[in-house]
């Protein structure tokens, strides 16, 4: 039961991430973009014409840590990969591109905040 509640919980939190980003004009490309070596919860195209690969972290408390915590060196240059792969697949290599990383917390009354970093690499 515990992995079905964290999937709502990340669930919830990456359509918090999508509804910030497209308050601020970016155009979501693709959610949940997954291949052999992983996954890339949103892509999207900034309206400076940059892509931003964002990796999104929800928790409901930080008793274990912030969630930027849970993202390592090696989980920042995955990301990376993947968004080359991404590019790649897509006929954008040489296309302007970052890594974002999004921490939603949701407090117990249900209320959240969303703690958005861009170029993280």
């Amino acid at each position: 039961m515990q992995r079905k509640s964290n999937q709502r919980t990340g669930a919830f939190g990456e359509e918090m991430v999508t509804q910030y980003l497209t308050e601020l004009k970016a155009e979501i490309i693709e959610r949940n973009w997954r291949i052999k070596e992983g996954e890339i919860d949103i892509i999207a195209l900034n309206p400076s014409g940059v892509f931003a690969f964002v990796e999104v972290k929800t928790r409901s408390s930080v008793a274990f840590g912030h969630p930027f915590e849970a993202i390592s060196r090696e989980k920042a240059h995955r990301l990376q990969r993947l968004a080359l792969g991404w590019l790649a697949t897509h006929g954008c290599l040489g296309c302007e591109y970052q890594i974002d990383v999004a921490a939603v917390l949701i407090a117990a009354d249900g209320s959240h905040t969303i703690e958005y970093r861009a170029k993280v690499l």
